[in-house]
C-alpha cells in the first residue's frame, strides 16, 4: 500500500472516529484528545516545522546559485510574482460571485447582539517591505520569519552564483545539505498516517455537528468556490500553460494535499510539495526551490476565496448591500494584504478584518465564522499548495520555451515526470 492511500485511509478513519465521539462521548473524546490524538498531531507536526527552515534555505540559495544568470532569476521572479497575483484577484472574485447568487447570510437567523472579535492590526506595507530584510539572519532562522529568511537565502545564492569556482566546496555543501533534508522529509513522511489520523481526528470530533449545521450553506459556498477555481483555474492552467495532464499532476500530488489538509499549513506542506515536484513531476531544483518556498508565503489563493465569500455574507447578515465600487474595494483589499500580511501569524482572518475594514462592514462579524474556519482552513491550505505547484510547473515549461537548458543535476529523472 502506497504512502498516498495510507494518508487517505488514515483521513477518513480520523473524521469518522471524530464526529462519532463526539456525537456519543464527548467526555471520552476529551481524554483521548489529550493523550493520543492531539499527541500523534503535534508529533508530526513538530517533525514537518523542524526541517521547514533549514529546508527553505538551502533549497532557495542552491536554487538561485544553479539558476545563475540575474536576468533569468529576475524573469522567473517575474512570471512568480504575476501568476501570484492574477490567481489571487480571480480567486476572490469566484467567491465573491458565488456568494451574491447562494446568499448564505440569507439562509438563516443569525444573532448579532454581544458578537466581538479583536482584529490584530496588521503592519504598515512600508514596515513589512522594509522588514524583508533581516537585520540578523540568525535570529530570522529562530524565529521563524519566512519572508528574510528567502531574502537571505536569495542572497546568499547570488554570491554562489557570482564566485562560482572560488565558492564551489560551500556551494557543493548546500547541495549535500538541500540532499540530505529531502532524505529527511521522506523519513518524516513515514509517520504521516499517524499524525494525519490525530489531527482529523481531533479538528473533526472537537467540533461536532451542532456547530456546522448553522454554517452549513457558507460553508458549502466556500468549498463550492475553491472547487471551482482547483478544477478550472488551476486544471486550466496546468494544460494550457504547463502543457500537462491535471488528473494525473494531482494524482501525484495527493501526499502533499493530504498533509496540507490535515496540518492546515502551507509551511508544513512545502517539504512534502518540493520533494513531489521535484522527484515526481520533473521540475527543476532551482525554479521548484524558489518558486514554491515564496508561494508558501505569499500565495493565498485559498484565503482569498473565503475572504471574498466571508465579506459578503456577513454583509448580508448585517443587511448591508454592497456595491460594486466596493467589490472592487475588496478584491483590491484582499490582493495586496496578501502579500503585506505575509509574514505575519494569523494572516488570513488579518487579511479579513482589513478587507472589512475597507467597505465599512462590522469587524465583529468574524465572530460568527471562527467556529468553523479551522476545518475550512484545512481546504483551502488544499488549494493554496496547489497554486504554488502549478505556478512551479507553468515556469518550467515558460522556460522550456524560451529555450532555457537546465543542469543535469538540477532536473529530476526523466523517467517519473508526468
Amino acid at each position: 500500500m502506497n504512502l498516498a492511500v495510507q494518508i487517505l485511509i488514515a483521513l477518513v478513519l480520523g473524521a469518522i472516529v471524530g464526529i462519532i465521539l463526539n456525537i456519543t462521548s464527548p467526555a471520552l473524546f476529551e481524554k483521548l484528545d489529550s493523550f493520543l490524538f492531539s499527541p500523534l498531531g503535534t508529533i508530526f507536526l513538530n517533525l514537518i516545522k523542524m526541517l521547514i527552515v533549514p529546508l527553505v534555505f538551502f533549497s532557495i540559495s542552491v536554487g538561485v546559485a544553479n539558476i545563475g544568470d540575474p536576468k533569468k532569476l529576475g524573469r522567473i521572479g517575474a512570471k512568480t510574482m504575476i501568476f501570484f497575483l492574477i490567481t489571487t484577484a480571480i480567486a476572490i472574485i469566484i467567491g465573491i460571485t458565488l456568494a451574491l447568487i447562494f446568499k448564505p447570510g440569507e439562509a438563516g437567523t443569525f444573532k448579532t447582539d454581544g458578537l466581538s472579535y479583536e482584529a490584530t492590526k496588521a503592519p504598515p506595507a512600508s514596515e513589512t517591505l522594509l522588514g524583508i530584510i533581516p537585520a540578523n539572519p540568525i535570529e530570522a532562522m529562530a524565529s521563524g520569519a519566512m519572508l528574510q529568511i528567502i531574502f537571505f537565502a536569495l542572497f546568499i545564492g547570488l554570491g554562489l552564483s557570482f564566485l562560482g569556482e572560488k565558492t564551489a566546496s560551500v556551494q557543493r555543501f548546500f547541495e549535500q545539505a538541500n540532499e540530505l533534508m529531502m532524505f529527511l522529509v521522506t523519513l518524516v513522511m513515514k509517520v504521516a498516517p499517524f499524525g494525519t489520523f490525530g489531527l482529523i481526528a481531533s479538528a473533526v470530533g472537537s467540533q461536532g455537528w451542532s456547530a456546522l449545521k448553522a454554517m452549513l450553506l457558507y460553508m458549502v459556498v466556500v468549498l463550492a468556490a475553491l472547487a471551482v477555481h482547483f478544477f478550472v483555474i488551476y486544471g486550466g492552467a496546468i494544460k494550457l500553460l504547463a502543457k500537462r495532464n491535471p488528473l494525473q499532476v494531482w494524482k501525484v500530488y495527493i501526499p502533499a494535499l493530504t498533509v496540507a489538509f490535515s496540518t492546515s499549513s502551507s509551511s508544513a506542506t512545502l517539504p512534502v510539495g518540493m520533494e513531489i515536484a521535484q522527484k515526481k513531476l520533473g521540475v527543476p531544483k532551482s525554479i521548484s526551490s524558489f518558486v514554491q518556498p515564496l508561494g508558501a508565503t505569499i500565495n493565498m489563493d485559498g484565503t482569498a476565496i473565503m475572504q471574498g465569500v466571508a465579506t459578503i455574507f456577513i454583509a448580508q447578515v448585517f443587511g448591508v448591500e454592497l456595491t460594486l465600487p466596493q467589490m472592487a474595494m475588496v478584491v483590491l483589499t484582499a490582493v495586496l494584504a496578501s502579500i503585506g500580511t505575509a509574514a505575519v501569524p494569523g494572516a488570513g482572518l488579518i487579511m479579513l478584518a482589513m478587507v472589512l475594514e475597507s467597505v465599512g462592514l462590522p469587524v465583529e462579524g468574524i465572530a460568527l465564522i471562527i467556529g468553523v474556519d479551522r476545518l475550512l482552513d484545512m481546504t483551502r491550505t488544499m488549494a493554496n499548495s496547489t497554486g504554488d505547484l502549478t505556478c512551479a510547473l507553468y515556469v518550467t515549461e515558460s522556460e522550456k520555451n524560451k529555450g532555457v537548458t537546465f543542469n543535469d543535476k538540477d532536473v529530476a529523472d526523466s523517467s517519473s515526470q508526468v
